[in-house]
Formats: C-alpha cells, structure tokens, sequence
C-alpha cells in the first residue's frame, strides 16, 4: 500500500510549481535573446507541446488559450502602430502609401500616415513575436504550476505577498471558466451568447461570482488566522531588512554588470553575494510567519531535470546571442529572409526534455 504522503498517494506524478516558473522564465529569457522568428516558433511550439502533455484539467491551467491569444493581440498592435505612427527604420520597399497627417512643430520625430515600407513591418514582426513569446512562456508556467501549491513552497517572509500574487494570477482563469460556463449554458437554452447583447448578460452572473468568491476567499482567510505573526527582536528585524535590502541591491548591480561590457569582471561575483544575503534575509524574516506545511512539495530528480533544461535553453541562447549574432537577429535592411541556425536550433529542443523525462499527470483514482 502507498505511503499517504508519495506521490502514488496523492493520484498523480507532481513536479515542483517552482521548477515549472523556473523552466518557463529559463525559455522566456532565451526569447529575449533573439528575434530571429524561426527559434521563436520554435520556443512557442515547444512551451505548447510540454502544456499539451502535462497541464492538469483544474481551471487555473486554462489560461494559456487566454495568453495565446494576448500574444497575438500584441503582434498584431506592434505592426498596427508601425504601420499608422511610422518606424525609424528605413525603407526601399514600398508597400503602401498613407494619408499623412501634419501634426505641430512640438510633435516632431511622430507622423501619422505616411509611407510604410515592408522592413519596417517586418522589424515590428520580429519585436512583437519576441514579446509574444514572452507572454507565452509566461502562460505556460501558469497552465503547469498550481498556483496554491507554489503559495505553500513560498519562503514564511513572502507569504502574505504571495497570497496577494495567487489571488491575482487565479482571478483570470476562473473569469474565464465563469464566462465559459454560462455561454454553454445560454446556448443549452437558445439564448444568444455572442455579441454585445450576450456579453452583457453574461457579465452580470460573472461579477456576481467574483464577488461572493471573493467574500468566501475573505472569510476562509479569517478562519485560519491569516496574518498573525510572531514576536521578533529588533536587531534580527534590523539584521533581517539589511540583508534582504543589500541583497536585492547586489542582484541589481550583479546584473548591471553582467549586462555591460565594463562589468563583466564583478558583475558575477556580486550577484552570486546579492543572491546569498537575499536568501539569507528571507530566511530569517520567514521567523515571523506562523504557519506550517501540509504535504510539502518536495524538490526531487524531476524538478532539476525540468529547471535544468530551462536554464540550459536561456544560457545556450545567451551564448550564441553574443557569438552569433547576425544568425539570431536577421537582418531587415537590407531585408533578407531568416535562416535556422543549427547549434540554437538544438538547444532550443532542450526545452521538450520534460515532456518525456517526466511523467505525465494521472487523473486521481476513486477508492
């Protein structure tokens, strides 16, 4: 018989939320790197793919039709404000010629109208599939990890920021799930449920919802004594903002200069010194959270395999980017198609490794 606390137990093969944020931000650093729309195509098809395989039937893991379809929003402005308020990139090809519009002297460097030149709507492509891409990475790690078993993993000094964030990311996807099931259940009763006449009467019945969910949340957090917090010395107080703030400020400066050529040399070793006394601040200020864990989640073989892959993607593309960058960033003028480069091309592939080294969720079996 299955201990009560395995996985087995549980009805279902888990992975750490955490692993899954980390993988996720791990491809979404690797779109930041290019704008080359082959490998963003494919860092797209690959979050899909691991989504498809591992996302749970809970309504939290809808969300990635909704960031889907937020990226495409977001190509589509890019090339939209391109084509009506013009681009600093220049242009030989031609594609269409607008009304201009004369604005004042103050309002110089912004037209309105005017000649849109195929590289210009080809640059904005590229800048909006990079961003889109974000945002499905993004979407990706909300469909993957369960929002109330990441609250759990969280360290006690970000609790309560953390259930602020948990309650934030849920709102979307039982909106939706709200909205989904009372479209189906106007058309059970021939009711319209599209246009603006539908979308009227279905909002009502959803901001009620909201509504007494929120008033429900609100008195489930009461109950279990949300907010109570234990008597702390001031100077491990004092100790505790010091190290968290000189923490986050070493990240900061880490970073800086890992993202400049002049910092390379402390860049690393500051942020390696930022990352320990931020650790070390949260762990002395989780000393004020009165809780404990039911069932923790543990962070096994399974969670570094997914973290792992993640991390390996962002490095590999980073590293390519500062080697190769004419292959991840293809040229617009003059206009040139992108071509697959084959090293990038393989590290990006990385990223499917949890959708075959990890086993995939089962529903939970009835005794």
């Amino acid at each position: 018989m299955p201990a009560a606390g395995s996985s087995r137990g549980r009805g279902r093969v888990s992975v750490h939320p955490g692993a899954w944020w980390v993988w996720a931000l791990g491809l979404g650093t690797a779109a930041t790197r290019t704008t080359n729309p082959l490998l963003l195509g494919l860092l797209i098809a690959a979050s899909a793919y691991v989504v498809a395989t591992h996302r749970s039937p809970a309504p939290w893991s809808r969300s990635y039709t909704a960031f889907a379809r937020l990226a495409l929003a977001v190509i589509l402005l890019r090339v939209l404000f391109a084509v009506a308020l013009g681009s600093p990139i220049p242009g030989t090809h031609t594609l269409l010629t607008l009304p201009e519009v004369p604005l004042p002297h103050w309002a110089q460097g912004i037209r309105l109208g005017g000649r849109v030149t195929a590289e210009s709507v080809v640059f904005a492509a590229y800048d909006g599939l990079k961003l889109a891409t974000l945002l499905i990475c993004v979407g990706a790690a909300n469909a993957l990890a369960s929002p109330s078993r990441l609250l759990k993993s969280l360290p006690g000094a970000l609790y309560e920021t953390g259930v602020a964030v948990v309650v934030a990311l849920t709102f979307a996807p039982h909106l939706i799930a709200d909205v989904q099931r009372l479209r189906a259940a106007r058309r059970l009763r021939g009711r319209p449920d599209r246009g603006v006449r539908g979308l009227l009467q279905v909002g009502l019945p959803v901001l009620e919802g909201a509504l007494e969910r929120s008033v429900s949340l609100a008195a489930a957090m009461e109950a279990r004594g949300y907010g109570r917090t234990a008597e702390v010395p001031a100077p491990v107080r004092r100790t505790t903002a010091a190290l968290t703030l000189g923490g986050l400020l070493g990240v900061c400066a880490g970073t800086y200069g890992l993202l400049t050529a002049e910092g390379g040399v402390y860049g690393l070793p500051l942020l390696l010194a930022g990352v320990v006394a931020a650790l070390a601040g949260l762990r002395l200020g989780g000393r004020r959270s009165l809780r404990t864990r039911y069932r923790p989640d543990p962070w096994d073989a399974r969670a570094w395999l997914v973290t792992g892959s993640g991390v390996a993607v962002a490095a590999l593309l980073t590293l390519a980017s500062v080697r190769d960058p004419g292959a991840l960033h293809p040229g617009v003028v003059p206009l040139v198609p992108p071509t697959l480069p084959v090293w990038p091309a393989a590290s990006v592939l990385l990223a499917l490794l949890p959708a075959f080294a990890v086993p995939q969720p089962v529903p939970r079996e009835h005794s």
